[in-house]
Formats: structure tokens, sequence, C-alpha cells
């Protein structure tokens, strides 16, 4: 498994888009705070080393993943925002209630994105057990909410690009 071998959250051989023009929301699950709040400090310090103002930064908290996607609703309703970052942890028990929470948060989230036509961002962790999730929130693995906080500046840099239309696309 690649994740062994390294740090997933490397971004030395990209270049990032400037953060400073962009407005992002940053949606975080209360559940598994010792992970999820991590992730928020990894997400919030990214976005700041790459420009993002504090004042253009809204912050909502959700009781668990399952209301990400209610909460990135929520916040888009705001259409000055950019981007809005997805943080959440959910790790798998005895019971197949961990595949019903993944599944709905990762297609709710991909459903927030398509309604807004905005970058919605999937920062949840979606682990076999609590020591894959700390090594994902500023472990040995990196840090899924820099990486959540690098793909919405690069994601909101290109929904603000002016893109030309194909030739010949009507």
């Amino acid at each position: 498994m690649a994740s062994n071998l390294k740090s997933l959250s490397d971004f030395s051989h990209l270049h990032v888009a400037s953060a400073a023009p962009y407005r992002f929301g940053i949606v975080v699950s209360q559940w598994n705070a010792q992970v999820t709040e991590s992730l928020l400090n990894g997400a919030l310090q990214a976005l700041k080393k790459h420009g993002a103002h504090d004042e253009n930064i809204q912050l909502a908290e959700v009781p668990g993943s399952y209301e990400l996607t209610t909460g990135a609703d929520i916040l888009l309703r705001d259409p000055s925002l950019d981007a809005v970052i997805c943080l959440g942890c959910v790790i798998q028990g005895e019971t197949r209630h961990f595949d019903y929470i993944c599944s709905a948060v990762a297609h709710g989230v991909t459903q927030v994105a398509i309604k807004y036509n905005k970058p919605v961002i999937f920062g949840v962790l979606t682990t076999d057990n609590l020591q894959q999730a700390l090594d994902r929130s500023g472990g040995i693995h990196g840090n899924k909410g820099e990486e959540a906080a690098i793909t919405a500046i690069q994601m909101a840099a290109l929904s603000n690009r002016h893109v030309p239309p194909v030739a010949g696309m009507d």
C-alpha cells in the first residue's frame, strides 16, 4: 500500500494557486473531535500558508459526518463563497452503519457541488480504526485537512478562471 511508504500530504511537486482572492467555507464534524480538530487545523494552516485571509474563511460545525452535506448546503447559500471543505471522520465499527454513512456523505457532497456549481471538497477520513485516522490527521501519513484545503484552492482557481469554449461546441 502506497500510504505505508510516505506522507500523503507532500505538495512540493505542485504549483498551488494563491488563496488570497477566494472565500472558503469549512464544515467540520464534532464527532471524533480528536481527529477532526487536527483536520481543521491542517486545513486552516494550508489556506493561510497559501494566502487566504481570516475574514475570507467561514467555519461551521455540525454534529457528525452525516450532517456535513447539510452544513455545506447552508454555507453555500452565501453566493460569495468560492469553495467549501467538508471535514469529518468515520471509523469502522461492528455494524454496517459505517457503509451507509460513508456512502451518504460521499454522494451528498457531490450533490451539493452540482446544486451550487461550486467545489465542495470531500475531506472525510473513512478508516478501519482510530490509529489510521490519527495517522492521516497530522500523523505519519500527513493531514487530510491540508490536502482538502489545497484541493479547495486549486478548484476555486479553476472555477474562477475564464475557460474559452471549445471550437464547434455550442
